[in-house]
């Protein structure tokens, strides 16, 4: 398995399995599998590099392969249309994608992708701070949005 690796982050390490076209499927918390082959100088890998210095990251979805519903994906192509440093709430998602806060609360938890496919830019009605699905909870989410500037 040809895999991206990110061993120093903010966040702890990180790592992503590449199919076999070298797209990333996901971005996995934790250790990277001792046996995996890992690629350098990938568009995501430096992306990931970049945003965690505090660089807004751009033009990445044609460097990911994302499994999921047709609904999933609207919603996933939304998020990586959230700005660096800005929010929505899932109400707003909703009907941007023409659906409902649930629905999306769903599809959002199930971004195999988080940071590069920002879900954590999707907050609660008035602003509130909701679940995050990644290891850490809403305290990774809270340390995510602060690196952006959106929360002190």
């Amino acid at each position: 398995m040809k895999i991206l690796r990110w061993d120093t982050t903010p966040l702890g390490p990180l790592w992503g399995p590449l199919d076999s076209e070298g797209k990333l499927t996901s971005v996995e918390w934790g250790e990277a599998p001792d046996e995996a082959e890992v690629v350098l100088g990938h568009p995501v890998q430096n992306a990931l590099e970049r945003y965690f210095a505090g660089e807004a990251v751009t033009g990445l979805p044609e460097h990911f392969t994302l499994q999921g519903t047709d609904f999933q994906q609207r919603v996933w192509s939304a998020l990586m249309q959230i700005p660096y440093g800005q929010t929505v709430t899932y109400a707003e998602l909703a009907a941007q994608v023409g659906s409902h806060a649930r629905a999306i609360g769903g599809a959002v938890g199930a971004n195999p992708c988080p940071i590069l496919v920002p879900c954590h830019r999707v907050m609660g009605t008035n602003g509130k701070m909701t679940g995050f699905s990644a290891p850490g909870g809403v305290v990774t989410k809270e340390w995510l949005l602060r690196h952006e500037g959106v929360i002190c």
